[in-house]
């Protein structure tokens, strides 16, 4: 059942961290004017420099402490890891109508190449494994991009080719 458009809530992008991807920009900068009220901001946070002496915990705790910055307080904070669970494009869909009905915001985080502390880990709502392969960034930016406008897509009414 499509949303009725005083019942959309903003669903803010934290994907974290690493360069920016060119190829994402036009879809995320740029949505439809049907889509633009979902989508409201793609964050990024640069990877912390690394140097031979700095340990890899130390890494993933600043990094992690940048992107807890950039989180908007009270959000769902959906952490991409490996040891989340998978969702199909309806189930994903289901939840984001769930999301977008609380009224509150949408993190979705992905962290460093090193990984996120155990406790940022620990403080997120949810753990969304994307793939059990190991993906780059920025074809996880690109991936996350299209899973959430197709899931937008079938909350609105939009087709869905696998029924």
């Amino acid at each position: 059942m499509p949303l009725r458009p005083t019942q959309r809530r903003s669903t803010r992008f934290v994907l974290l961290p690493g360069p920016s991807n060119q190829a994402l920009k036009p879809s995320v900068e740029n949505p439809s004017d049907q889509c633009r009220d979902a989508f409201a901001r793609l964050g990024q946070v640069p990877a912390v420099a690394r140097s031979k002496t700095m340990a890899t915990e130390r890494a993933k705790s600043e990094e992690c402490a940048r992107i807890e910055a950039q989180i908007p307080k009270g959000a769902w904070r959906i952490i991409c890891d490996e040891r989340g669970k998978s969702w199909t494009t309806a189930q994903l869909s289901a939840q984001m109508a769930d999301w977008m009905q609380s009224g509150r915001d949408v993190a979705v985080v992905v962290g460093g190449a090193d990984g996120m502390t155990d406790e940022f880990r620990q403080g997120a709502d949810r753990l969304w494994r994307l793939s059990d392969l190991i993906l780059p960034h920025p074809l996880v930016r690109v991936l996350l991009a299209e899973q959430l406008y197709r899931a937008w897509s079938l909350l609105n009414g939009h087709p869905y080719h696998r029924e």
